[in-house]
């Protein structure tokens, strides 16, 4: 089943659609073809404030990422808007801009990034803001900010280091390269490849497998590996005692193992 309800329906750049039993799956396409996606500053705020309400929506068990242009994920800044902002008009952006990078980071819920096209500068930053990047074998990655006297500046300097270490980063990020998807399958940037324009499908079939698990199992794991991915593994592991905890007691426990005896599909709680 696919829906979009009337508060889906308000984003003028952002088309938010809920898919599967019970709408468990939301999609947020980014819509803005005629630029490719590029992120200004409206776009941004509304990436912001979507991400901010499905944050605070228990029914929500996975996302995906995708976009509606088939050639575009996303091609980062609008430096057309940019190109007009003074340096006040920069800093006045950039709270706005890291909500929105945030907003897709801090979700509470698992968050596939289908990657079709170019996904460059702001865009691959989007992408790396989710926790697993599906891409087409046609699409373009990288952070090229520095060939245009800027740093990546939506997590991409941390992100990228996390994801695939320090010296693979900083290549990529020194020369501003622009990488073919089997290059940064290989590197560890993107996590699988599908055939090109395949990338959506994929991410929601996976969306869809974890929204059938149980959201607050789900949402815990996800917590405790956020939490202890950088620090000592003592932290670590205090870290995911506390979402054992807080998954162990819950009713979706109950109802797993209740629904496993009986050899039955659960229906989970939640929230």
């Amino acid at each position: 089943m696919t829906s979009q309800t009337p508060a889906d329906s308000a984003p003028t750049l952002l088309r938010v659609t809920r898919h599967g039993d019970g709408d468990h799956v939301v999609e947020l396409a980014l819509d803005r073809p005629e630029a490719m996606n590029a992120i200004s500053t409206a776009f941004a705020q509304e990436i912001a404030d979507v991400t901010d309400a499905l944050a605070a929506d228990p029914q929500v068990r996975a996302v995906v990422l995708s976009s509606t242009h088939p050639k575009a994920f996303c091609v980062g800044a609008d430096l057309k808007e940019r190109n007009s902002f003074t340096d006040a008009d920069l800093m006045r952006q950039r709270p706005i801009a890291q909500r929105a990078y945030g907003g897709v980071l801090n979700l509470p819920m698992p968050v596939f990034a289908a990657v079709d096209g170019f996904a460059l500068g702001g865009g691959l930053e989007i992408a790396l803001s989710c926790d697993v990047i599906i891409a087409g074998e046609g699409a373009l990655v990288g952070l090229p900010e520095v060939s245009v006297g800027v740093i990546p500046g939506g997590g991409g300097t941390q992100l990228l280091t996390r994801r695939i270490g320090w010296s693979k980063a900083a290549k990529a990020i020194f020369t501003a390269a622009k990488m073919p998807a089997a290059e940064a399958f290989e590197l560890g940037i993107v996590d699988e490849l599908v055939a090109s324009g395949g990338a959506r499908e994929r991410a929601l079939e996976l969306a869809g497998v974890v929204a059938g698990h149980s959201p607050v199992g789900v949402r815990n794991a996800k917590r405790a590996m956020r939490l202890g991915a950088d620090v000592d593994l003592q932290t670590g592991l205090v870290a995911e005692d506390a979402g054992w905890r807080a998954t162990a007691f819950s009713a979706d426990r109950a109802e797993g193992v209740a629904a496993f005896v009986e050899k039955r599909r659960p229906d989970w709680p939640g929230f």
